[in-house]
């Protein structure tokens, strides 16, 4: 069972025990990777201990913690499939994610303990056992410390491999109900190494990470630092002037964070008090990362590799470094070390150099599918090619730059945010006829979605239908902007003319 990610924390701990594994700055607790497998075998003896078999799903519904680094790990090593949990998502939204998974079981921060006991008041899912990580005893909800306290840190039996699901990562559809993207073992293991053998990771370094590990592109990075011996720096959630704290005090080496984070970061630099020598590079992904940005950090002398990912493919797809950026302007770079990408015509064929079509991915670390959706997982994945929805052209050089995207999606602070999913929402107030969604420039977040809304009833305002939206979605998916119109555009099969809505409202900001 080569390939068992669980085995990847063993392993660790075995040749290097007394490396610094992860450094919390919340709570000022440090980890060696013994101590980190030995709590996370605690978790998964635990688990079976629970009554939890390979297969089962479990929920995680955590900020940034050591507890949830050891908890996937742990899943790992028995067979129990992982479902992370966006905590920016309201009940509603979580509830058919818990509920379409068929997790039986949920571990939850404090942090989200009234939006746990809203779901277990439901009761419309299979969560059978429900533990909670610190903060106030709860009736029927296990405390998390004493549960793993009671069990052994031996290492359980490994039990999964190759085919065998890792985790679900949900991603919101273009049909406005999120999708469950499977990933194995296989899939994981391969998209950890064709990180490792792309990106400058080092035994020794130490890697500063912000972004929620509910996104695969924070959680596929924390594998790889475990295969490659580098320590982790973990954040609990993104602060600009503490990131520059630790990079100067923890002596980090390498991060990863969106452009709306490396924006926030430059506005808070004191070149006086923030020492980033130690600094080599920085992934960035999510949205292309401006021209003008790279040159900034740059100046600090500190590299940033753009990267361009799916969670359907595990993670990697291209990536450019900072050197390749200066003579290929605006361009995601090229394929990953293990993975193919191709821009194609609508009929299959390869596209001229330049010419636009869609991008196409492969390699071993792409999805088999999504979960329960077998109609979905045969429009996505053609011929052993994951489909992408990108618009994209590819230079003789074998440069990729991303042009558009064909499936509408804008990302906002480095969530993507379908805006099919927004328009369901708007379709259920009783003022609002017709609705399309777009997105506009933010300065703040990249992009925020803006309402374009035929009215029902002209009595209905701009701050209602904001309002409406708050209360019925992620704030990230919230509407930030509305205009009314008389008609929206469609071509002549109904669909929305998202162009013509960008070109009418191109002077409007989020």
């Amino acid at each position: 069972m080569s390939d068992n990610i669980g085995s990847l924390l063993s392993r660790r701990a075995y040749r290097e025990p007394h490396q610094e594994a992860i450094v919390e700055p919340a709570s000022g607790r440090r980890f060696t990777n013994s101590e980190v497998n030995a709590r996370s075998n605690r978790v998964a003896n635990a688990l079976t201990e629970s009554g939890v078999k390979k297969g089962d799903r479990v929920a995680l519904l955590m900020m940034n913690s050591a507890e949830f680094i050891e908890s996937f790990f742990a899943a790992g090593k028995i067979g129990v499939v992982v479902v992370p949990l966006n905590w920016r998502l309201v009940p509603d939204e979580l509830e058919f994610i818990l509920s379409d998974a068929g997790a039986s079981v949920m571990l939850f921060g404090a942090d989200f303990a009234d939006t746990a006991l809203e779901l277990r008041s439901r009761a419309t899912t299979d969560i059978a056992t429900w533990i909670q990580l610190g903060g106030q005893p709860i009736d029927g909800v296990a405390d998390f410390d004493e549960w793993t306290a009671a069990a052994s840190d031996l290492e359980p039996e490994v039990q999964a491999s190759g085919d065998d699901l890792l985790f679900i990562m949900y991603t919101s559809g273009t049909t406005g109900l999120p999708k469950g993207v499977m990933q194995t073992h296989h899939n994981v293991f391969w998209a950890t190494l064709t990180i490792a053998s792309t990106s400058d990771f080092r035994k020794g370094d130490t890697f500063l990470n912000s972004l929620p590990l509910f996104h695969v592109g924070a959680l596929v990075p924390v594998l790889v630092c475990v295969y490659s011996a580098t320590s982790i720096v973990l954040l609990r959630a993104f602060d600009p002037v503490q990131a520059w704290e630790l990079i100067r005090d923890e002596q980090v080496t390498t991060t990863l964070m969106v452009p709306a984070m490396l924006q926030f970061m430059l506005g808070v630099h004191s070149p006086a008090e923030h020492d980033t020598s130690s600094l080599r590079w920085c992934l960035s992904g999510a949205a292309p990362v401006p021209v003008s940005l790279i040159e900034d950090y740059d100046a600090l002398d500190i590299e940033i590799q753009q990267i361009y990912g799916l969670t359907e493919a595990g993670g990697p797809a291209c990536q450019i470094s900072s050197i390749d950026a200066a003579e290929h302007v605006g361009s995601t770079g090229k394929a990953f070390y293990f993975t193919e990408v191709r821009v194609v015509r609508p009929d299959g064929t390869d596209c001229e150099p330049d010419e636009a079509g869609e991008v196409i991915v492969r390699g071993e670390h792409v999805m088999p599918g999504y979960w329960n959706r077998p109609d979905a997982t045969a429009e996505a994945i053609r011929d052993g090619w994951l489909h992408t929805g990108d618009v994209a052209t590819m230079d003789a050089d074998g440069f990729i730059t991303i042009v558009d995207r064909i499936k509408d999606m804008l990302i906002s602070g480095g969530e993507n945010v379908y805006p099919a999913e927004i328009e369901n929402v708007l379709l259920s107030h009783p003022k609002i006829a017709d609705a399309g969604v777009i997105g506009i420039p933010s300065d703040r977040w990249g992009e925020s979605p803006m309402a374009v809304v035929v009215a029902a009833d002209a009595s209905v305002t701009a701050d209602e239908i904001i309002e409406f939206t708050s209360g019925k979605l992620a704030p990230f998916k919230s509407v930030k902007a509305v205009e009314f119109v008389d008609e929206l555009p469609r071509n002549p099969s109904g669909k929305i003319l998202k162009r013509e809505l960008r070109e009418q409202f191109d002077t409007a900001r989020g």
